[in-house]
């Protein structure tokens, strides 16, 4: 393990929980019964992060990361979702953002980026080569790098998702985890050491970018050539170094799902009336594909959806505010397409601080 593997643990995750309140919503657990028809299994329970600040769960990890440390300018590496999060808080706080985009992300989230005032490079190549120009710019600029996933601040701060999760639902059997640059899945590992029982974490990886499935049996980071697949915020190339040793000791699964399987996941959401983008599709598909076994959680998205991005571009055409009487960092869910037809779940009483 590495040293940033040992410092970090499920004490940081709570710790962000407290940080991040007011600038990110709490999400709903939402009952998935239903969902596969009158006859299918029982149980199954969605993680409603399309009905997050920006439409993705990125809005927890960049306001950990940025939250508390004055930054006159910040710099990130995104497909879209990141950047989002990023050029929102940037202009919450008044700071310059510069967002690095890879060959192949999706222009509407170039767009929506632009529209909060924060600048867009694109970058020839994949994620490394984004990545690479995003550290190259920090150091040479002095401004606060704010990666994506390989960052304790950013890992604990997606572990919420998790920790959400268990305080509504703490007789969790399962959890299946989107897996792009691994910061979710990690932050869900942390999270996880706070159950009071058993649980099954698993990470669906996009078929064609299986990084942490191929280091994981190597026992070390593996970079894979660039690749594409619907699922294009989920492209990550090599496992990150805080992150490996986490997903290494913690994951019970890493399973992989084709971009068919992906879409067909997103059109039963969408059928329901959750927005989900294919990113954040994904989760479901590995659940479908592996089965509902007890009560089981899977993670969703929407940031990709026309109206999660035509609220960021609305949102991005006013004057920036004032820091400190600042909006939300995108409008309330009413501003996402039509209503879910599921059920939200009730929150029972949460994790005691005895369980850390």
């Amino acid at each position: 393990m590495t040293a940033a593997g040992v410092r970090l643990a499920a004490a940081e995750v709570r710790a962000a929980a407290e940080r991040i309140r007011g600038p990110v919503r709490r999400t709903p657990l939402l009952s998935g019964d239903g969902l596969l028809g009158p006859s299918g299994p029982s149980g199954l329970l969605l993680k409603a992060e399309h009905l997050q600040r920006g439409g993705s769960f990125k809005a927890r990890g960049a306001a950990n990361a940025m939250l508390g440390r004055a930054a006159r300018a910040v710099v990130a590496g995104s497909s879209g979702n990141h950047g989002i999060a990023v050029a929102a808080l940037a202009r919450r706080t008044g700071a310059e953002a510069t967002v690095v985009m890879a060959a192949g992300a999706g222009r509407a989230k170039a767009d929506a980026i632009r529209a909060l005032g924060a600048r867009v490079l694109a970058v020839e190549g994949g994620v490394a080569a984004r990545d690479l120009l995003a550290r190259q710019l920090a150091a040479g600029t002095g401004a606060l790098l704010v990666p994506s996933s390989d960052d304790e601040h950013v890992v604990a701060g997606q572990g919420t998702v998790a920790l959400e999760i268990l305080e509504d639902e703490p007789d969790l059997d399962v959890l299946f985890v989107p897996v792009g640059g691994g910061g979710l899945l990690a932050g869900s590992c942390l999270a996880a050491d706070l159950a009071g029982r058993p649980l099954r974490i698993i990470g669906v990886e996009p078929r064609q970018t299986r990084r942490y499935a191929v280091s994981v049996a190597a026992g070390r980071p593996v970079e894979l050539p660039a690749s594409r697949t619907v699922a294009d915020g989920l492209r990550g190339q090599r496992p990150g170094e805080v992150i490996f040793p986490i997903v290494q000791r913690r994951v019970d699964e890493l399973i992989a799902v084709d971009d068919e399987e992906v879409l067909a996941a997103m059109e039963l959401l969408n059928r329901a009336g959750v927005p989900a983008e294919p990113s954040g599709s994904v989760a479901l598909a590995g659940a479908l594909q592996y089965g509902v076994r007890g009560r089981t959680a899977v993670v969703i998205s929407g940031g990709n959806s026309p109206s999660a991005l035509a609220a960021m571009r609305a949102a991005g055409s006013a004057t920036a505010p004032d820091p400190r009487s600042a909006p939300p960092l995108v409008p309330s869910p009413a501003a996402f397409s039509r209503p879910s037809s599921l059920s939200v779940l009730p929150s029972p009483s949460t994790l005691s601080k005895e369980s850390l």
